[in-house]
């Protein structure tokens, strides 16, 4: 679990006015103490830190130096200071690395205008003339010294050219240099635009060729680095990213803003139909969870300052797969529209002067909601939003099945509702979300699963209460099922734990009947093969779809088969292997 921080703020320290890297330290406790015990912190385990190297811009984009830190924050010492702080509390950090673009006050651009002869010249892309517009027919070419330069932004920040080996060889070796000193990975501002082709100017295949030499380059430092792309695109286009040993994760945009759409529509429909999209493409579940981030309107305006909402948001995306992320201040309700200054204002710590984030004047004033929406405010009160998040942090953190379970949808026999399964090994957690204006009932049903026959205790952990059993056959499903608790109220969650009371199909022979599928995930040939206890009648497997349609059934004598899934779409399958009585179902990722 993420936590995004713009450094400058967050926490002033010394009364300037500006978040600082001291100040970020002194505020580590509220985000994890490191005391698994303690339910006063938030129960974050990383944080992603916005630009905090050397940049003449406040936002910190625009690059000067790729191996020091802002003077704003502070001297790499005290960078080093916070980053153990955080490691002591079993958090990791990552920081945001910006590889498309420098600033124009960066040396190394300033020798490249200096002179076509430069050393630098190509470290960036030139032209005579302006060959043509950007994205949406905006301005990208810039005039410098009688020539133009490439700067897809806009001129403070020129691209790099990456097929200059001295400007990658220079690049790569920055990269090395914040992870020798601790960071745990970083974030990767604007990836789709790093190698331009021709007019192509997005995700072209040089810039996939290129992300796979910056793994090696990370992953050699650090094998246990974590990478995540900001690819703002459709799914279609981000899932390329993370394939290959691209990136480890990329964010959903596509995900973030159906949540938000069917929260106010009041209707799960689409929300349900990008779910599938997303389970479909990314084979892995690498994909990023959040719902807004620094470049866009805060969350709180989008859902028209509805706190019910708000609390059903975080719901949703924190029992989703992925890696969620928290953008500062949504978890007390910060407001923030319009300039991108203003969606990066100070943090409400307290009612009180200045908010609580400074002694001296806050480089940007501060949100007029601060009073009431703050984090001294709302720990105070038990249903606060502050309070909602640190439960469900503490319910992923806490939940198998909710950090590693694999998606299954639930159908729920009321439309406003929206039901999904987390399920891994034995256990399964259910979210069923209410979207509508009125309290429903619904009835539960889960068409197939990997679930082992048998009663499961049921509980609904937001509320600690016990809400029956239920019987699940041989094929990881049930049908029709209710909840023994109070109908679910408008804009409301349940989280079902399932765990195992009676298992009916995991002991003797039938224990034994535990299928291998091998390779998987599966490009082409996928090998089935039974236990030796198999019974010596002919086999059968049957494959479903997630949703628990039929797609096709294969009968084989003995305990090998081979399946060809080259003609199979992209996605998981849920497939129901049978021999004699003995039934399993495995699931089976499939990605080309």
């Amino acid at each position: 679990m993420f936590y995004e921080v713009f450094v400058r703020s967050f926490y002033d320290s010394n009364g300037d006015g500006q978040g600082d890297f001291a100040g970020l330290t002194q505020k580590l406790d509220y985000l994890n103490d490191g005391n698994p015990a303690t339910t006063t912190d938030l129960g974050v385990t990383g944080l992603w830190l916005m630009p905090m190297m050397e940049s003449p811009s406040y936002h910190g984009y625009d690059v000067t130096n790729y191996k020091a830190t802002e003077p704003d924050y502070g001297i790499l010492a005290e960078f080093e200071a916070f980053l153990a702080a955080a490691h002591a509390r079993g958090i990791k950090v990552i920081v945001d690395l910006v590889l498309n673009h420098s600033s124009s006050q960066h040396p190394w651009f300033q020798q490249a205008a200096s002179s076509p002869t430069s050393s630098f010249r190509d470290w960036y892309r030139w032209s005579s003339t302006i060959p043509g517009t950007g994205p949406g027919g905006g301005t990208v070419w810039h005039p410098r010294n009688g020539s133009y330069y490439y700067g897809v932004f806009w001129g403070g920040m020129p691209d790099l050219n990456w097929r200059n080996p001295q400007l990658k060889a220079a690049m790569w070796d920055a990269t090395r240099f914040w992870l020798r000193r601790g960071v745990d990975g970083y974030r990767i501002d604007a990836v789709k635009y790093l190698v331009e082709t021709g007019n192509t100017l997005e995700n072209t295949p040089e810039t996939l060729s290129l992300l796979e030499e910056y793994h090696d380059s990370v992953k050699a430092v650090n094998p246990n680095a974590f990478t995540v792309g900001e690819a703002w695109s459709n799914t279609a286009a981000v899932v390329p990213y993370v394939l290959n040993n691209r990136l480890d994760a990329c964010f959903e945009f596509d995900l973030a803003q159906s949540i938000i759409s069917s929260l106010n529509a009041g209707n799960p429909a689409a929300l349900r139909a990008q779910l599938d999209l997303v389970d479909r493409s990314y084979p892995q579940l690498q994909y990023a969870t959040f719902l807004t981030n620094h470049d866009q309107n805060r969350v709180l305006g989008l859902l028209g300052g509805d706190l019910a909402r708000m609390k059903q948001a975080a719901a949703l995306y924190l029992t989703l797969p992925g890696v969620p992320f928290l953008y500062y201040g949504e978890e007390v309700g910060m407001l923030g529209a319009g300039v991108d200054e203003d969606k990066r204002k100070p943090m409400q710590w307290t009612a009180g002067a200045q908010a609580g984030f400074t002694t001296g004047t806050p480089w940007r004033a501060l949100n007029p909601n601060y009073a009431q929406f703050n984090v001294a405010t709302q720990q105070a009160d038990p249903a606060s939003l502050l309070n909602h998040y640190k439960q469900l942090i503490r319910l992923r953190t806490a939940h198998e099945p909710l950090r590693k379970g694999y998606l299954l949808p639930v159908a729920a026999s009321a439309s406003a509702a929206l039901g999904y399964a987390r399920i891994h090994q034995q256990q399964a957690v259910l979210t069923v979300a209410n979207l509508g204006s009125t309290a429903v009932s619904p009835t539960l049903s889960l068409a197939l699963s990997t679930l082992p026959a048998g009663t499961y205790q049921v509980t609904e952990l937001l509320s600690g209460q016990a809400a029956g059993t239920v019987t699940l056959d041989a094929q990881g499903a049930f049908s029709n099922w209710a909840a023994t608790l109070p109908a679910l109220a408008a804009n409301h969650t349940w989280v079902l734990r399932l765990a195992p009371a009676v298992p009916t199909a995991t002991t003797g022979a039938l224990a034994a009947f535990a299928p291998k599928l091998y390779p998987n995930p599966a490009a082409q040939q996928v090998r089935l093969e039974l236990p030796a206890s198999a019974a010596p009648a002919q086999q059968q497997v049957q494959v479903y779809d997630l949703h628990g349609r039929l797609l096709r059934t294969a009968r084989f004598a003995g305990r090998l088969h081979t399946l060809d899934t080259g003609t199979w779409a992209n996605g998981t399958y849920l497939l129901r292997i049978q021999s004699g009585p003995a039934v399993s179902v495995q699931r089976l990722v499939v990605a080309h």
